[in-house]
């Protein structure tokens, strides 16, 4: 049984063969995607963050708007960009999301990845500390905002202020409980998903991580889940966590899935620099007719390892058509595969 949710990059462009022209098409999309899939019974509605992008950038406002609109559905990221966020206003944001959606926010995030422009996170007024790499700057954000969700009171109150204080230190509201359980790291290593499960996080591992032994993409991912689960155990934690795997995984049920996707189906994985002086393995995309699909998607091990299977659906094709190709995956492929 696992848990198979979607994630949406969000893109948007004024292209005649797009259903999202504008910012506004994606945002109203994602929340008719979100309440959709809920109906027809998928369990997450995930949404990657890209600024200076066409692709959307601000989640908690489309968070909870989803979250007021559902009621079963989980709802998160895949993943934010730490380096460009005040952990601390992000807390306030998270709560906020996370109550109105009743305690259903599953927030993936992250160091960062390759930007659209140089050094971004300038120019949201950070830069790292002496000594420290940007991705040191991302990581140490991330452990502010984790420390912070637990709700523990760490600001001195005023002595004479606008409303009257509880006693004690103050701390961010609205605090949202057990919402610190539910924060998941995208690592790309091996070393950050073990960082992860040491700090009490939840993985996230997508279609592609740094390479690290030259074996096929979905090999080296599993090993990294083995890898994380140990490392977890060893900490000693007092729950389970959780593992999310994406794919692009398009199963062909009708002429227009064939014309979309039938040549989209790659063979082999590929390797290529993310960053400059670290080579990654990119993993397959998956399109083929459902018994073709479902003997190849048996042999995933990174799959099998993870409990959570998020979908990579090309948002700008619409509601409907993103709709379907859910629901050919729930019909067709889930079953078979033991995933439902």
């Amino acid at each position: 049984m696992k848990k198979i949710g979607f994630l949406s990059f969000g893109h948007w462009s004024d292209h005649p063969a797009y259903k999202t022209r504008t910012a506004g098409d994606t945002l109203l999309q994602s929340i008719d995607l979100a309440v959709a899939a809920e109906e027809i019974g998928l369990d997450g509605a995930y949404f990657r963050v890209h600024h200076f992008a066409r692709q959307l950038a601000s989640p908690f406002p489309l968070l909870s708007a989803i979250g007021a609109k559902t009621s079963k559905i989980e709802i998160g990221t895949g993943v934010i960009d730490m380096r460009y966020e005040n952990p601390l206003y992000m807390v306030e944001d998270a709560g906020a999301a996370d109550l109105l959606s009743g305690g259903r926010l599953q927030l993936g995030i992250s160091r960062g990845s390759p930007e659209q422009v140089i050094e971004g996170w300038r120019y949201f007024g950070y830069e790292p500390a002496e000594g420290e790499t940007d991705a040191d700057m991302g990581r140490q954000k991330a452990m502010d905002f984790l420390d912070k969700l637990k709700g523990v009171g760490f600001a001195q109150p005023n002595p004479h202020p606008m409303f009257p204080n509880p006693p004690g230190l103050l701390r961010l509201e609205p605090h949202s409980d057990g919402l610190r359980e539910r924060i998941w790291w995208g690592a790309a290593s091996n070393a950050t998903a073990v960082w992860a499960a040491e700090n009490g996080m939840n993985l996230q591992s997508s279609t592609l991580k740094f390479d690290e032994s030259g074996k096929p993409f979905h090999i080296q991912q599993a090993e990294q889940i083995r890898l994380y689960k140990e490392a977890w155990k060893k900490t000693g934690h007092g729950r389970e966590p959780r593992v999310s795997v994406s794919r692009s995984i398009f199963a062909l049920v009708t002429e227009q899935d064939r014309y979309y996707f039938g040549q989209q189906g790659k063979a082999s994985d590929s390797f290529g620099y993310i960053e400059a002086d670290k080579r990654a393995v990119f993993g397959k995309s998956y399109a083929a007719e459902p018994d073709k699909l479902i003997k190849e998607l048996a042999g995933d091990e990174a799959i099998q390892e993870a409990d959570t299977l998020l979908l990579t659906i090309p948002n700008t094709l619409g509601v409907d058509y993103n709709v379907h190709v859910i629901s050919a995956i729930l019909e067709h492929i889930a079953p078979a595969l033991g995933w439902r």
